[in-house]
């Protein structure tokens, strides 16, 4: 496919993810009431699929550099459509919940192909518009998501909320399929052990984020924790020993990609735990009516969408690691002012600083770990990149939810920003202007000399941030 063509498909296959999400939440009352489910059974429709998407993510994208991007895509696509029409003619609560996570193993394949697609599209010196593009569509689609699928369930019930990706995913990837490569690329590996330990120890992980709040310790949520624990650390053992690693070296043992990884993490567990705060603080201390609560924090997607071009800018004229810790830092003092506002007007305010902190650091980061990744492991480092932009929000808001169960909603918030704020010395190991790039197999090298060289720099000043 042409460039062109390309960021439409990666932007359409990030668009619908995005929207799956957010009109499902606004439509799980009335799905819940149809189909006479219980609280625990609607959780897991969202649940399944979480669990489902955070195993797969890294391996999914290994296929994608194996196989092809745009194959993975198409699958991906067709498939995450197909998962959505069966659940909007779903008979009861239980097909919703299978139907949810046979979505969320396409959308597994999904996600890592849409940067996979643009990594071998564009050239590195380039991608940072494309990036910023796909950002702010996300950003629309999260805007748009609560009042389209609020908007729907009301008018034509909760199926009519799955039915609204079924056109552009079977469209576009329908496009990618009739234009995918048919050869294999026998020389990349797919370790089958290590994607099976990973798997499990992510997916157990997710599982106890998202449950821990509601029910508790118990023994069997104690047992999948250990059991996430124990394959997390034969994983680790595993990619060591092995002569062709799920992971390669060439992804994770750069240092500025593990530090773009763990900025994403922190922001994005941030953002999300101090919505899930800020929503029990808006109505239930400030009184303030769901939809009310919805126009004060519209700031916040508003000002991601304007963040995302003009981080392109910043990018390209102060490198990542300025820009990224600027970005940290105002997002970090967004969420504190969230902590002590008085009253709507200031709250809006927070959003918005929450709002360009977060759209910016999604851009310069996500360029991080997509330029200084090999074209040959795009898929990999893809799935990194969205694996780390899953795990954020789940323990985000697991943070919050046990920290308010504690008591106050505001504390919360304050912990919430420290924890952002604790990003700001990973964003050290980011390239500046100008910054290395790893260049691909296929061509010369494009700049300097790996990231591993870049020399010590001095600590952050109060004027970087």
């Amino acid at each position: 496919m042409r460039p062109a063509v390309t960021l439409a498909a990666s932007i359409a296959g990030a668009v619908v993810v995005a929207l799956d999400g957010t009109v499902l939440t606004v439509a799980q009352p009335t799905l819940q009431r149809d189909l006479h489910a219980s609280v625990a059974g609607v959780q897991w429709t969202s649940t399944g699929y979480l669990v489902a998407v955070a195993g797969l993510l890294v391996f999914a994208g290994r296929l994608g550099d194996r196989y092809g991007h745009r194959l993975t895509f198409a699958v991906g696509m067709l498939g995450f459509g197909a998962a959505s029409a069966g659940v909007a003619v779903a008979p009861g609560i239980g097909w919703v919940i299978a139907l949810r996570v046979v979505q969320g193993v396409f959308g597994a394949l999904l996600q890592p192909a849409t940067l996979g697609m643009l990594r071998t599209a564009f050239p590195p010196d380039r991608l940072r518009g494309p990036l910023a593009a796909r950002t702010a569509a996300i950003g629309v689609a999260a805007a748009a998501g609560p009042v389209l699928g609020g908007a729907l369930a009301t008018g034509s019930g909760w199926r009519a909320v799955f039915l609204v990706n079924v056109v552009p995913a079977l469209l576009f990837g329908g496009l990618a399929l009739a234009r995918a490569p048919r050869d294999a690329r026998p020389r990349v590996a797919l370790d089958l052990p290590g994607a099976l330990l990973l798997a499990a120890s992510l997916a157990g992980a997710a599982h106890t984020l998202v449950t821990l709040p509601a029910a508790g310790w118990s023994v069997p949520g104690g047992l999948v924790a250990a059991a996430a624990v124990l394959a997390g650390v034969a994983f680790v053992r595993h990619e060591r020993r092995a002569p062709r690693p799920l992971v390669p070296a060439d992804v994770v043992g750069v240092p500025a990609v593990r530090a773009a990884l763990g900025v994403l993490v922190a922001v994005s567990a941030a953002l999300n735990g101090a919505l899930f705060a800020c929503v029990y603080v808006l109505q239930r201390d400030l009184g303030l009516t769901p939809l009310r609560c919805a126009l004060v924090s519209l700031p916040l997607p508003a000002l991601l969408i304007a963040a995302a071009p003009a981080s392109a800018v910043l990018l390209r004229r102060a490198g990542a690691r300025r820009t990224t810790a600027t970005a940290v830092g105002v997002l970090a003092l967004g969420v504190l002012l969230l902590s002590r506002a008085p009253g709507p007007a200031v709250f809006a305010a927070g959003f918005a600083l929450v709002g360009a902190g977060f759209g910016t650091v999604m851009v310069t980061a996500t360029h991080v770990v997509v330029r200084q990744s090999p074209a040959a492991s795009a898929g990999v480092a893809g799935g990194l990149q969205q694996t780390a932009m899953n795990a954020g929000p789940v323990l985000g808001v697991a943070a919050a939810s046990v920290l308010m169960d504690l008591g106050d909603a505001r504390p919360p918030l304050a912990v919430l920003a420290l924890g952002a704020a604790a990003a700001l010395p990973l964003a050290r190991a980011l390239p500046g202007p100008g910054g290395p790039v790893v260049a691909d197999p296929a061509g010369p090298p494009r700049t300097t000399p790996p990231a591993e060289t870049i020399p010590p720099r001095r600590s952050l000043r109060h004027d970087d941030v």
